[in-house]
C-alpha cells in the first residue's frame, strides 16, 4: 500500500440528538463573538498566554491507508497548491488515488496565491476540464465542466446544497475548493440547478493548533482598494474549542470603464473536538454588487460577428447595477458510535436578495454595430434549507472488505420574483464601439412569480476491497424525490397541478491499484435535473416532465510519482435536452447532447523550486437528437489547454515568479452552427516575495491577467457574446502578526 503523510485523528461527530440543543448555544456563542469581535484578538492573545503551560504539542503521524477521520483534512500535496484528496459526497473523505472519479482539491494557499475574488478564478485557472467565458463583472460566476454548463448556485459547502452564496462567492472563507468532475447523484444527491458537468464543494477554514492573525491589503486597477482579516485562536486544555473569522472589503473602479464591483464578506466558523464528538458551526453574510455591470449582446439576422471593441469598454449603462445579498448558518455533527460505524448530521439555512436593474436584450442589427437595447428590473428573494445525515462504517467479510454508507439529505427552497423584463420607454440605439446611454429607467418591481421546491434522497453504497486494498469496486444506488409548487400571486392559492416525481440513480466504479503509483478507474455514473415544464408558446403549454437522467461512462490511469501527478481520463455523457418541434409546436425532453472527450491533467512539483499546473482537454459536444441534430452544442470550445508554473528563483530568497497560459478553440455561438467566435490565448504573469519584517511574516503578491491586453469574444449567460476582461493588475500584501 502506499504510505502518504495523513492527519493524525480528530476526535469524533457530535451525536445526531444533540443537534438540536446544541444549536441554541452555538446562536449565543456566535452572536457575542461577533459583537466583540473588535477585542477577539487582544481576548485571544490574553487566554492562550495564560493556557500555554497546559498545552501539549502531539507528534507527527504517519497513518498507512484510509484517509484520517471525516473531519480531518487530506494533507497538502508537493508544492502545497492541491490535496492529496477531497470530499467525494456520501463516500466521505478519499485519496485521490483511490478515488473512482477525476477530483482536485486546491488548497487555502492556493486560494491565496491566485488572489482570487471568487471560485471560477480558481478553478478554471489551471484545469482543463473546467471552462469559462472570461468575463467579468457579470451578474453571476459562469463555468462549465467536462462541456456542460455548471449553476454556480449549485456549489455546496460541506456537501450542502443552497447553503453557499446564491451567484458570486468571495473564496476568504474556505480552506479548500473540491471539483467532482462528472454528473454526481449517488454522491451528493440532485443539485437544485441541475448542473451535471461536475460538482464544486467548499470548506470552511478552521482554527489552526497556532494562533493566527493575518491582515491582507489589496488593490485592482483601476482603483479598487480592499483588506482582508483573518483569526484563528483554539482554546482549551487540549485545544478542543476553535474559532476562526474572516472579513472582507473591496470596492473601487474596476478595469472595465465606468464598472465599480464592490464585496463584502464576514463569517464565523467554530468548532469542537472531543474524544469521540465533532461539531461545527458556520455563520456568514455577504454582499456583492457591481455597477455598470457586464452584460452579453446578441446578432439580428444576417449580421456578422463583429470586431470586439477595446476590452475595457461596458456593454452596459453606466448606471445599471446588480446587487446579491447573501446570508447562511450551517450546524455540523459526527459521532464515532464505535471504532468501525460514525454518525453524521448536518443542516444549514441561507437568504438571498437579489436586485438587477439594466440591459435584458441587446441586439446588434448592423454590421456597423449599432445596436438596440431594451431594459428589464428583476428581483429575487429566496430561503433555502439544506440537511443530511447518516452513517458511515466498515466491516469484513471473509476476504473481502466494505465500506458502506447510508445517508438522507433535503434541500428546500421558496422563491419569490418581482420585476420586468422590458421596461416602456427605456429602449435606446447605440454603438457597440462607442456606447452612450440615455438616463437610468425609473424602478418599478410589480411581484410576478412565486414558487417553492423541495427534494429529498436517500443513498446507500458500497465499496468492496480485495487484495490488500489493490482491488476496490464502488456500487450505490439513490432514490431521489423532486416536489415543485407554484402559486398564484394574487391569492396565494397554490397552482394545480404541480410537480412531484421521483428517480433511481444508480452508480458502479471500479478502481485497480497496478502499483503503489498508479490507479486505474472506471465509473458508471448518473446525475439527475428536474423536469421542465412545457411554456406558454408551446401547444402542450403547462405540460411538467419528469426528472431526466444524464449519464456518464468513464475510464481512466492515475499516475503518482511521488511528487509529480498524471491524471489521462476518457468520458461520454449524455444528457436529454428539451425542444421544441417547429412542425407541431409541441414542447418534449426528446433531445439529446452527448458529450464525449478526453482529459490530461497534471500538478505537482516536477523540479526542485518548480510547481506546474495545467493539462489539454477535447470535447466534442454533439446534438443526438432531437432539433439541430448532428450540429456542435453552442457557446463550447472543443480544445482547451492551460499551463500554471510557479519557480522559486535563487536570484533572490523568497522570490517566486508565476506565469499562466489559457489557450481555447474556436467556438459556435448559434444552434444552427453557422456562426462562431475565434479561440484565443490569453497570458498571465505574476510574483511574490515572502519575507520577515520585524519578525513578522509578510508576503508581497502582485500578478497582471491578459498581459497583452487582448480584446477577445466570449460566450456569456443568457445572450451570444461578451467581452474578456481587460488587462487587469493585483497587488497585495499580507502580514502575520
Amino acid at each position: 500500500m502506499s504510505k502518504r503523510p495523513l492527519h493524525p485523528r480528530i476526535a469524533p461527530p457530535c451525536a445526531v440528538f444533540a443537534l438540536s440543543r446544541t444549536a441554541k448555544a452555538v446562536q449565543t456563542v456566535l452572536l457575542g463573538l461577533t459583537l466583540g469581535m473588535t477585542g477577539l484578538t487582544a481576548c485571544a492573545e490574553s487566554l492562550a498566554e495564560e493556557e500555554h503551560g497546559d498545552v501539549s504539542t502531539l507528534p507527527a503521524t504517519l497513518v498507512e491507508g484510509d484517509m484520517a477521520t471525516p473531519a480531518g483534512l487530506p494533507p497538502s500535496y508537493a508544492g502545497d497548491q492541491v490535496a492529496y484528496g477531497s470530499r467525494v459526497g456520501l463516500l466521505g473523505n478519499k485519496d485521490f488515488m483511490e478515488t473512482p472519479f477525476s477530483t482536485i482539491s486546491y488548497t487555502e494557499k492556493y486560494i491565496a496565491d491566485r488572489q482570487a475574488q471568487n471560485i471560477t478564478q480558481v478553478i478554471a485557472a489551471t484545469d482543463p476540464a473546467v471552462f469559462s467565458n472570461g468575463l467579468t463583472g457579470t451578474f453571476s460566476e459562469n463555468y462549465s465542466i467536462r462541456g456542460f454548463a455548471s449553476s454556480i448556485s449549485d456549489v455546496s459547502i460541506g456537501g450542502l446544497y443552497g447553503v453557499a452564496p446564491y451567484y458570486r462567492i468571495s473564496p476568504e472563507m474556505y480552506e479548500r475548493i473540491e471539483v467532482l468532475k462528472g454528473p454526481s447523484a449517488l454522491l451528493n444527491g440532485m443539485p437544485p440547478g441541475g448542473s451535471v458537468g461536475g460538482s464544486v464543494n467548499l470548506v470552511p477554514k478552521r482554527a489552526g493548533d497556532e494562533p493566527l492573525t493575518r491582515l491582507t491589503g489589496t488593490y485592482m486597477s483601476d482603483a479598487q482598494f480592499g483588506g482582508h482579516v483573518d483569526v484563528g485562536r483554539r482554546f482549551g486544555d487540549d485545544n478542543q474549542f476553535g474559532v476562526r473569522f474572516n472579513g472582507v472589503y473591496r470596492e473601487g473602479d474596476g478595469a472595465i470603464d465606468h464598472q465599480k464591483p464592490k464585496a463584502e464578506l464576514t463569517s464565523l466558523g467554530l468548532d469542537w473536538r472531543g474524544e469521540r464528538v465533532r461539531l461545527s458551526a458556520d455563520l456568514y453574510e455577504a454582499e456583492d454588487r457591481v455597477r455598470g455591470q457586464n452584460r452579453g449582446i446578441n446578432l439580428g439576422p444576417g449580421v456578422a460577428v463583429p470586431k470586439p471593441p477595446k476590452a475595457d469598454t461596458l456593454l452596459n449603462p453606466d448606471w445599471a447595477y446588480v446587487q446579491t445579498t447573501d446570508r447562511g448558518a450551517i450546524i455540523r455533527g459526527e459521532y464515532d458510535l464505535t471504532d468501525s460505524l460514525m454518525a453524521y448530521a448536518a443542516y444549514g439555512m441561507s437568504q438571498t436578495h437579489y436586485e438587477y436593474s439594466g440591459t435584458m436584450l441587446a441586439t446588434v442589427f448592423n454590421d456597423a454595430g449599432d445596436f438596440e437595447t431594451k431594459m428589464g428590473q428583476l428581483k429575487m428573494d429566496l430561503e433555502k434549507t439544506s440537511g443530511e445525515m447518516g452513517v458511515r462504517g466498515h466491516l469484513q467479510t471473509g476476504a473481502i472488505k466494505h465500506q458502506w454508507t447510508l445517508n438522507a439529505t433535503h434541500y428546500g427552497d421558496t422563491q419569490k420574483d418581482y420585476g420586468r423584463r422590458n421596461v416602456p420607454g427605456a429602449e435606446w440605439v447605440t454603438n457597440i464601439y462607442n456606447p452612450v446611454w440615455g438616463p437610468a429607467a425609473a424602478r418599478d418591481f410589480p411581484y410576478i412569480a412565486h414558487s417553492e421546491t423541495r427534494l429529498t434522497s436517500f443513498g446507500l453504497a458500497d465499496t468492496l476491497s480485495i487484495l490488500d486494498d489493490r482491488v476496490q469496486l464502488t456500487l450505490g444506488l439513490r432514490r431521489q424525490q423532486v416536489r415543485t409548487d407554484t402559486f398564484n400571486v394574487k391569492t396565494g392559492a397554490r397552482n394545480v397541478p404541480g410537480y412531484d416525481e421521483a428517480a433511481n440513480t444508480p452508480a458502479a466504479a471500479l478502481l485497480v491499484k497496478v502499483t503503489d503509483q498508479v490507479s486505474l478507474y472506471a465509473n458508471y455514473i448518473e446525475g439527475l435535473s428536474k423536469g421542465a415544464t412545457a411554456p406558454m408558446t408551446a401547444e402542450n403549454a403547462g405540460d411538467v416532465f419528469a426528472p431526466y437522467k444524464s449519464k456518464q461512462k468513464e475510464v481512466g490511469v492515475k499516475v503518482d510519482l511521488g511528487d509529480f501527478t498524471h491524471t489521462l481520463s476518457l468520458y461520454q455523457i449524455e444528457r436529454p435536452n428539451s425542444y421544441t418541434d417547429p412542425v407541431s409546436n409541441i414542447f418534449s425532453f426528446g433531445g439529446e447532447q452527448r458529450n464525449r472527450g478526453v482529459e490530461w491533467s497534471f500538478f505537482g512539483s516536477p523540479l526542485q523550486d518548480v510547481r506546474l499546473m495545467g493539462g489539454v482537454a477535447h470535447v466534442d459536444p454533439k446534438i443526438t437528437a432531437g432539433d439541430h441534430k448532428g450540429k456542435t452544442a453552442t457557446g463550447l470550445p472543443k480544445l482547451q489547454g492551460k499551463l500554471g508554473v510557479e519557480w522559486d528563483t535563487p536570484l533572490v530568497h523568497g522570490l517566486t515568479l508565476t506565469a499562466n497560459a489559457t489557450s481555447v478553440s474556436w467556438q459556435y455561438i448559434d444552434t444552427n452552427n453557422t456562426q462562431s467566435i475565434p479561440g484565443y490565448t490569453v497570458y498571465d504573469l505574476g510574483s511574490r516575495y515572502a519575507t520577515q519584517v520585524a519578525s513578522r511574516a509578510l508576503t508581497l503578491r502582485a500578478s497582471v491577467t491578459n498581459v497583452a491586453n487582448k480584446a477577445y469574444w466570449g460566450t456569456p449567460l443568457l445572450s451570444s457574446l461578451g467581452l474578456g476582461a481587460p488587462r487587469t493588475v493585483e497587488l497585495s500584501a499580507t502580514v502575520d502578526f
